[in-house]
C-alpha cells in the first residue's frame, strides 16, 4: 500500500506567514505525522523537492519508516530536473533518503498523475501546486474508473505505477487548512466520482483512519 503526500512547497510563506503556525508547532506536527506513518510502515510517494512532504519524509525515515519513493519527470525537456538533484541524492544517517524512483516522463504528465500514484492521498495544505495535483487526481480517477462517457482507458496505459483503485481515498489534514475543509464544489465532485473523503483533525485520528485503510490491503 502506498500513500501519495501532497502539500505546499514554501514552508516559510505558507505555514508561518499565511497560516500563522509557529515553527515549534509545525515541527511537532511534522514529527507526530511521521511517527504515525513510520509506525504503520506505509510506503510513501513524494516529489523530491522542498516542502512539507519532504520534511515529513525525512522524519519518517529517521523513525525507521518503510519505503520512500521519489516521483519526478526524469525525461522532461522543458523545465528539466536539475533543481531536484540535491534532494534526489540526499542521505539520512548515511543512507539514501529515497529507496526508489518513478519516472513520470515530463512535468505536464507528472502534475496530472501525481495524486493517483498512491492508493490514497494525504493532503497537507492548500496551495496552487497542491490543488492542481489534487484536482487532476480527482479528474483522472473519474477517467480510469470509466465514469467519463465515450472514454475508456486503463490506468496501466497512463502509467504502470498508478495505484488508485476502488478504495481510493483522500485524507485531508485539517490543522494545515485555514478553513479546516475543502471547498464545497471540490467535495461534491469527490463524492460524485465515488472517492472516499476523510477529514483528519489530529495525528491520533490519522493513525486510527490509516489502520482501517491499511486493512483493506492486507
Amino acid at each position: 500500500m502506498r500513500i501519495s503526500l501532497i502539500g505546499p512547497g514554501d514552508i516559510n510563506f505558507h505555514f508561518y506567514q499565511l497560516l500563522k503556525i509557529n515553527k515549534d508547532r509545525l515541527d511537532l506536527e511534522i514529527n507526530e505525522i511521521s511517527k504515525v506513518l513510520a509506525k504503520l510502515n506505509i510506503d510513501l510517494e513524494i516529489l523530491p523537492d522542498n516542502g512539507i512532504s519532504l520534511e515529513i519524509s525525512k522524519k519518517y525515515k529517521e523513525n525507521n519508516g518503510g519505503k520512500l519513493i521519489g516521483t519526478y519527470p526524469k525525461d522532461d525537456k522543458t523545465f528539466g530536473v536539475k533543481h531536484l538533484d540535491k534532494i534526489i541524492n540526499e542521505k539520512i544517517n548515511n543512507k539514501h533518503l529515497f529507496d526508489d524512483f518513478i519516472n513520470t516522463k515530463n512535468w505536464y504528465k507528472h502534475d496530472l498523475i501525481k495524486g493517483i500514484l498512491g492508493n490514497a492521498i494525504l493532503y497537507l495544505g492548500s496551495s496552487p501546486g497542491t490543488n492542481g495535483e489534487l484536482n487532476y487526481a480527482i479528474y483522472l480517477y473519474k477517467i480510469i474508473t470509466k465514469q467519463k462517457e465515450n472514454l475508456k482507458i486503463s490506468s496501466v496505459k497512463i502509467h504502470k505505477e498508478i495505484k488508485a483503485d476502488k478504495n481510493f481515498t483522500i485524507f485531508v489534514y485539517t490543522p494545515f487548512l485555514s478553513e479546516k475543509k475543502l471547498n464545497f464544489e471540490t467535495e461534491e465532485y469527490i463524492k460524485k466520482f465515488n472517492i472516499k473523503l476523510v477529514y483528519i483533525n489530529s495525528t491520533e485520528e490519522l493513525e486510527k483512519e490509516l489502520i482501517k485503510f491499511k486493512k483493506l490491503y492486507n
